[in-house]
């Protein structure tokens, strides 16, 4: 190799480096509540990396694109996502109550992890909605 590719080789690799280490001093991951543009939970919706899914649900509620996360996703795709989706009869008593009183009573919903406040609607087996179950 010549000297040449070896410098621009060596420029783009500590160009890479001084860019991840500027993107964790703005948006630090490995704190306890990393936040929507940190590098785990971006590399996490991608499928690159095992976050925590408590943490990775607490994340959810910050991040503006978290739809798409779910919706147009079907039940086998989100429990290689999120683990075991929890229905009504296995969910919480909040959980069901605010499934059941706001509007949510007619559809097929299905909930992401406890005690988060995740609930999920289907239309034919398709993920068509996210809800975050606040208080109801």
């Amino acid at each position: 190799m010549n000297k040449r590719i070896k410098r621009v080789l060596s420029v783009l690799l500590a160009a890479c480096v001084i860019v991840v280490a500027g993107w964790e001093v703005l948006y630090p991951s490995f704190i306890q509540t990393p936040g929507p543009k940190s590098l785990t939970y971006l590399l996490w919706k991608r499928g690159l990396y095992n976050l925590n899914l408590e943490v990775a649900t607490g994340v959810m509620v910050g991040d503006s694109r978290r739809d798409k996360l779910v919706v147009g996703q079907t039940r086998a795709q989100l429990e290689r996502r999120f683990g075991h989706l929890f229905s009504r009869a296995e969910a919480t008593s909040y959980q069901q109550r605010c499934s059941l009183t706001s509007g949510w009573d007619k559809r097929d919903v299905l909930f992401i992890g406890t005690p988060a406040g995740w609930m999920v609607a289907f239309d034919q087996g398709t993920a068509t909605d996210l809800v975050l179950l606040k208080p109801c």
